[in-house]
């Protein structure tokens, strides 16, 4: 696309945007973007500062974030995505409402910042484009309610009894989970379905998929969405992967495919499962890869207390074109819907990341024409120990602190993440497993304190 066109395209949309602003009364403008783990942060601004908005001139210290700057090299710029401009839903009162942006981070001389993990997933857009590929992505985050205490902070207690696509009265969050269909589609989703999962007080929204950096913005709002949203009904929402023991965990299944133009390069009407030779190297490169960035598409202590057998999440690397028990499936529709599912990362995780190391080792299996593995199309979790050793399958790391180590030893996080945005995750998940390491919980006084 000609700088031209871009610039009337852009043109475009800051008319329709200074239309709503006025047709809406938006008074206020928050400039949102992520941190390393995904956290979303904003700076508020009044809707009279658009212009300095949309040249970028809004500043903040970068110093205060996690894993962004110095403190001697502090200064950090926001550069709004016009595509991404909404207005809140329930903000919007008599004469009055706020909206958002989702920005980039930049530099003080406009060059893209490479703490920003927004900018992280850009350079691997660029990095599929150059192969003649557009990466497409539709995430399936799933997430918890809670009820509130008097002073509106979480407790332990689960909203509802629901289980799996179980209706009113059974399933409590019927009603949050429409109204905050409501604000997702006012702000510009596309909501596919919703429902109850399948642990007591779990519930899903599924919307449409896009272009993967789109599919990461899509994904931040959706989070933050689905917690305003629950607060105002005296509930806390959570994305935290297990955050109940004997139930089922939250995931984060992530549907990845690559286009050339129009056509998507995943599918192959000719083969047996329709896939192509491309899709099959595909997947050649998420199995290869994958023990070296689970620590980021699995980023917590408790995000491997999600992945062990029987709650249905994957545990054991391998794929299939319909097996459950497998790491990777290949959801039946086909054709331009052909796609690849990786079942193994969770909610909590930074979708810009979690995206990029994904597609990066996808990318990977293709430029190096790897064979992808037979698939395994029996029930994994009932083989015994010995079975899977003899098939050659292989297990994800089995906590925080194995992932980290292999992806050390690995070279795609590395490679995908860039020098900045890896040397402050490494450093912080380090800390984080020494952390838990370190202290004494609720599960060792129980068990040892009056025995000992």
């Amino acid at each position: 696309m000609s700088e031209t066109v871009t610039s009337n395209l852009s043109a475009a949309t800051l008319e329709q945007i200074k239309a709503t602003i006025n047709e809406k009364s938006v008074e206020l403008l928050h400039l949102q973007f992520v941190d390393i783990e995904g956290i979303l942060k904003h700076v508020t601004v009044t809707s009279e500062q658009l212009e300095d908005v949309v040249e970028g001139r809004i500043m903040f210290d970068g110093s205060s974030i996690k894993g962004f700057s110095p403190i001697n090299n502090s200064d950090l710029y926001l550069q709004p995505d016009l595509a991404t401009f909404a207005v809140l839903p329930w903000t919007e009162e008599q004469g009055y409402s706020e909206a958002r942006f989702l920005c980039s981070v930049t530099k003080p001389d406009g060059t893209l910042f490479e703490g920003d993990t927004r900018n992280v997933l850009k350079k691997t857009v660029e990095r599929a484009a150059d192969k003649g590929y557009t990466i497409s992505v539709g995430p399936e985050l799933e997430f918890f309610l809670f009820k509130t205490d008097d002073n509106g902070y979480a407790t332990q207690e689960i909203s509802d009894k629901g289980g799996y696509f179980e209706p009113s009265p059974h399933d409590l969050g019927e009603r949050v989970r429409l109204e905050i269909y409501r604000a997702l589609k006012a702000m510009g989703f596309t909501i596919e379905a919703s429902h109850h999962e399948v642990a007591e007080g779990q519930h899903e929204i599924n919307f449409k998929y896009a272009d993967v950096l789109t599919a990461a913005d899509l994904a931040t709002t959706y989070k933050w969405v689905v917690k305003t949203v629950a607060k105002k009904f005296g509930l806390h929402a959570t994305f935290m992967p297990k955050p109940v023991f004997g139930i089922n965990g939250s995931g984060m299944h992530v549907n990845m495919s690559f286009f050339k133009g129009s056509e998507n390069a995943f599918f192959d009407p000719e083969d047996t499962l329709q896939l192509s030779e491309k899709a099959y190297q595909f997947i050649a490169g998420v199995l290869e890869n994958v023990k070296s960035f689970a620590a980021v598409t699995n980023p917590l202590v408790n995000s491997y207390k999600r992945l062990v057998p029987g709650y249905e999440a994957p545990c054991y690397i391998a794929w299939s074109a319909s097996n459950r028990s497998a790491l990777i499936r290949i959801p039946a529709k086909k054709g331009l819907a052909t796609r690849v599912e990786l079942r193994c990362p969770d909610p909590s995780s930074n979708p810009y990341l979690t995206f990029a190391v994904i597609a990066s080792a996808g990318l990977d299996g293709i430029e190096k024409e790897l064979e992808a593995p037979a698939p395994i199309n029996e029930d994994i979790f009932h083989m015994s120990e010995e079975e899977r050793a003899f098939r050659g399958i292989d297990s994800l790391p089995g906590s925080l602190a194995e992932a980290v180590k292999e992806l050390e030893a690995g070279e795609i996080a590395a490679k995908t993440l860039g020098e900045h945005v890896y040397g402050e995750y490494v450093s912080m998940k380090k800390a984080e497993w020494d952390s838990y390491r370190t202290a004494v919980h609720a599960w060792e006084t129980e068990n040892y304190q009056s025995k000992f």
